[in-house]
């Protein structure tokens, strides 16, 4: 299970090297024109939808990134599929559809959220599935044009229909209870101000968040802590309290959290993770967009995503006891820090600078505990055993084909590979019978080395060259 979600966070890893630059326009576009947020400035108002083009449609990409990254060829067909599974869910569950559906006039609220990141991972992952299973599929005569790959986008089309059969009925009640346990929660002050954050965190990976927001930052139960701290017509000293604990997380936690991943990544990863890490914790301090920094980790090492969920949690209490508040319209960076001084409802925002260095020194240090304590897979911590060594193997090859098709003789021939990936020094192989596989034959293509690491895995150490083999090995497969 734990290697089958670090594929997924891996996966993951395409589509949101996309939302740093995202996020970083939108503030940039808000910064701009604070109040009119682009009705007031022509740049603001096209930065903003620039920004808004990837932000608002992240599901989108998760369904596409992941439909290629879990396919065991890395195909396009896959991305399509993906896509197919996003359109079928989220058109038969729109909340028009659901209405004519159900002959009333207004569907449930909780259609109105299906477009979400959770749906956009799970079509990646139903495209994924019917890609692995059907895309050598074969057809009587009569059908051969709709054989092979083809056909995985028509099966794609019917099991994203089922499943939309089953979310029919598994959705609202998930989405109506998370809304009414937040209900229940709002008397318990400080302490349930900290435990929504907590679930706010935790529920990101399924979009599931935006039902507790609801509660608490809109007006589905009365609170509506949003719009009574930028109206006036909240309380002084309560209104707030359960937006000004994610400025401390967003602003300095989660940078000094990417700072930790940096250190601890591996030596020759190192500028990979300072650009992904750098632009992602660069949008959250600037803008309070977390999805870039958090989807980078959350699958990869699911048990630092709620070290994470528990740290905002804690936040989010501590700031709600203090005579502290600020609040936003777009999220906890410091666009909106800046902006909120002067809100109505703002007291002591300067307090929460400390509070934020604290926890910038907390997640740092938690984090490069946790991570090297129990080796989680961060970014750069990967588990593809690429050494120094390896980074500078440079053999040269006059046929790349034919070093390929001499590995996969070695391999057991065609029939005998399950898939075929690649990092930066290595083929990866999962093979059916290891029994067959002939590792002097694979050494004679010239190879710096064969590596056994289970009985249906072999890694291929190539060099940096990598990427020509691999391709030429998937031409002959």
């Amino acid at each position: 299970m734990m290697k089958y979600l670090q594929r997924l966070g891996k996966s993951l890893m395409l589509p949101v090297a996309c939302l740093p630059v995202a996020g970083i326009l939108m503030g940039i576009g808000y910064w701009i024109d604070p109040t009119g947020w682009g009705a007031n400035n022509v740049l603001s108002a096209f930065l903003i939808k620039a920004g808004g083009a990837l932000i608002d449609n992240m599901a989108i990409l998760f369904a596409i990134g992941v439909a290629v990254g879990m396919a065991k060829d890395n195909d396009g067909t896959a991305a399509l599929a993906g896509l197919v599974s996003w359109l079928m869910i989220t058109t038969l569950l729109s909340s028009g559809a659901v209405a004519m559906f159900t002959g009333q006039e207004a569907a449930d609220p909780a259609f109105g959220k299906i477009a979400n990141q959770f749906i956009g991972i799970l079509s990646g992952l139903i495209g994924a599935s019917c890609y692995n299973k059907f895309k050598n599929t074969k057809l009587p005569d009569a059908l051969a044009f709709f054989s092979g790959k083809r056909c995985v986008a028509i099966v794609t089309a019917g099991a994203s229909v089922l499943v939309s059969v089953v979310l029919f009925f598994v959705w609202p009640v998930i989405f109506g209870a998370l809304v009414s346990f937040g209900t229940a929660i709002t008397s318990t002050g400080a302490i349930g101000a900290g435990i929504y954050a907590f679930l706010n965190r935790l529920l990101i990976p399924v979009g599931l968040h935006h039902a507790l927001n609801s509660v608490f930052w809109f007006d589905v139960a009365g609170i509506n802590d949003l719009g009574n701290f930028w109206s006036g017509e909240g309380t002084l000293g309560t209104t707030g309290m359960y937006m000004a604990g994610f400025f401390p997380v967003m602003m300095f936690g989660l940078p000094a959290a990417a700072l930790a991943m940096y250190h601890t990544a591996k030596s020759n990863k190192k500028k990979i993770a300072a650009g992904l890490l750098g632009a992602a914790a660069l949008c959250s301090f600037f803008t309070g967009v977390t999805e870039p920094l958090e989807f980078a980790f959350m699958f990869l090492a699911p048990g630092l995503y709620l070290v994470h969920a528990i740290l905002t949690g804690i936040s989010v209490f501590i700031v709600a006891l203090l005579p502290a508040r600020a609040g936003f319209n777009f999220s906890a960076g410091l666009v909106d820090f800046v902006l909120s001084f002067k809100a109505p409802m703002a007291q002591n925002p300067l307090l929460l600078l400390p509070v934020g260095l604290g926890f910038a020194v907390a997640y740092y240090g938690i984090f490069r505990f946790v991570i090297t304590k129990f080796n989680l897979k961060t970014p750069g911590r990967e588990d593809d055993d690429v050494t120094e060594e390896e980074l500078h193997t440079t053999i040269s090859y006059s046929d790349y084909a034919q070093v390929a098709a001499t590995i996969l003789e070695g391999l057991g021939g065609k029939d005998n590979i399950a898939s075929v990936d690649n990092c930066i020094t290595r083929l990866r192989i999962e093979v059916k019978d290891y029994t067959v596989v002939n590792e002097k034959k694979i050494k004679s293509a010239g190879v710096a080395g064969v590596i056994r690491p289970s009985r249906t895995s072999v890694q291929v150490i190539v060099g940096t060259q990598v990427q020509h083999v691999a391709d030429e090995l998937k031409k002959l497969l």
